[in-house]
């Protein structure tokens, strides 16, 4: 597996949230077209926006007229599941695997519970023993009964991205106030506001990073972000209303 370096590590400016939600499908279809590499890519946002899945509807999932009043823009991305607050201290990585007819990835619930089990482990070792890192519903990981990262998986014929945002050390408060009520949830959460809910994990971004390069044997490498594509993605659909507000 390689580790894809972002242009967020640069001295150049820092990708906008149509950029950075881009460069994911940018990087499936690279290895869908035959880039023919295992890929892991860790993204920090550096302001607040909301982000629904790809079948959310807007009006339903989120505070629309608390984003504009705070001017929190609402974006969508390419893979399922729902709707997120990007913020400040939290990061995000990008998991982009080979389908195999054999292996975990082959279907989307033993991909889930393959992915899942490992990304666990790898946070299980960042925090004290007595804290259980636990995956709740079928792709939340918890501290308890407290959720601190979702995740979701968008599939090709050879490759998935499988993605997640992880609370680390985030305002947890503006969640409340941007987003409702989710229109479906799991068990676990039993009805609980948003601030009921999620906590932060409370550790450093690159202390997670170290621990999920090392569980998945991840190698810096050369790869070079596909920016053709990526900048086609943002201007025909990720930058456009008709992407976001789809739905």
């Amino acid at each position: 597996m390689k580790l894809v370096e972002t242009a967020a590590a640069t001295a150049g400016p820092l990708p906008s949230p149509a950029e950075q939600l881009a460069a994911d499908e940018a990087l499936l279809a690279w290895c869908e077209a035959g880039g023919n590499e295992e890929l892991l890519h860790f993204w920090e946002p550096r302001e607040t926006f909301v982000v629904v899945g790809y079948a959310n509807k807007v009006a339903t999932e989120v505070n629309t007229a608390a984003c504009a009043a705070q001017g929190v823009s609402i974006h969508r991305r390419c893979s399922g599941g729902g709707t997120v607050v990007q913020l400040p201290g939290g990061l995000n990585y990008s998991l982009i695997l080979r389908i195999l007819p054999d292996s975990p990835t082959r279907s989307i619930s033993a991909a889930n519970q393959f992915i899942m089990d490992r990304n666990r482990a790898a946070l299980q070792t960042l925090v004290d023993p007595k804290l259980k890192v636990a995956v709740r519903g079928h792709t939340d990981l918890c501290l308890g009964d407290l959720k601190f990262a979702g995740n979701s998986q968008r599939r090709q014929k050879n490759f998935l991205l499988f993605h997640g945002t992880l609370l680390l050390n985030c305002d947890l408060g503006l969640i409340g106030d941007l987003l409702r009520m989710p229109s479906l949830e799991p068990d676990y959460r039993a009805g609980r506001p948003h601030r009921e809910f999620i906590t932060n994990l409370n550790v450093p971004a690159e202390s997670v990073k170290a621990a999920m390069i090392k569980e998945w044997q991840a190698e810096s490498a050369s790869i070079a972000m596909p920016l053709e594509n990526l900048t086609r993605l943002v201007r025909e659909k990720y930058a456009t209303r008709e992407w976001n507000f789809k739905f």
